[in-house]
């Protein structure tokens, strides 16, 4: 097909204001990705876009499997607390008051 760009499992970001490492959640936009590698300011880095990805949450949080996950941009954290956060994707995992992460399946769509 002769519009055929590429697959889109991944995005390039370049980083601007903050570092990230390996697993780091980050929204791109209305995007939301989980960074492939550890990168400085100014790199150039993937950010995979669709999967399931072990994330931070919100400790509070009770959370069963299929749950709509959103992600806490300030806390940078996975929360069920709708509010101004991103909706990222659904629970794959159970996680309980006291967990500290979760299983996400993330949505790979924009989150606008």
């Amino acid at each position: 097909m002769k519009n055929f760009v590429k697959p889109g499992e991944m995005i390039e970001h370049t980083l601007a204001g903050t570092a990230c490492v390996s697993g780091d959640g980050r929204l791109i936009g209305d995007l939301f990705g989980v960074a492939v590698k550890d990168g400085a300011i100014g790199d150039a880095v993937n950010f995979a876009l669709e999967g399931v990805y072990n994330l931070p949450k919100v400790t509070a949080d009770v959370i069963a499997i299929g749950v709509k996950l959103y992600w806490d941009d300030t806390a940078k954290k996975i929360t069920t607390t709708v509010g101004a956060n991103k909706i990222v994707g659904s629970a794959h995992s159970v996680a309980g008051n006291g967990v500290t992460t979760v299983d996400v399946r993330l949505n790979g769509v924009s989150l606008a």
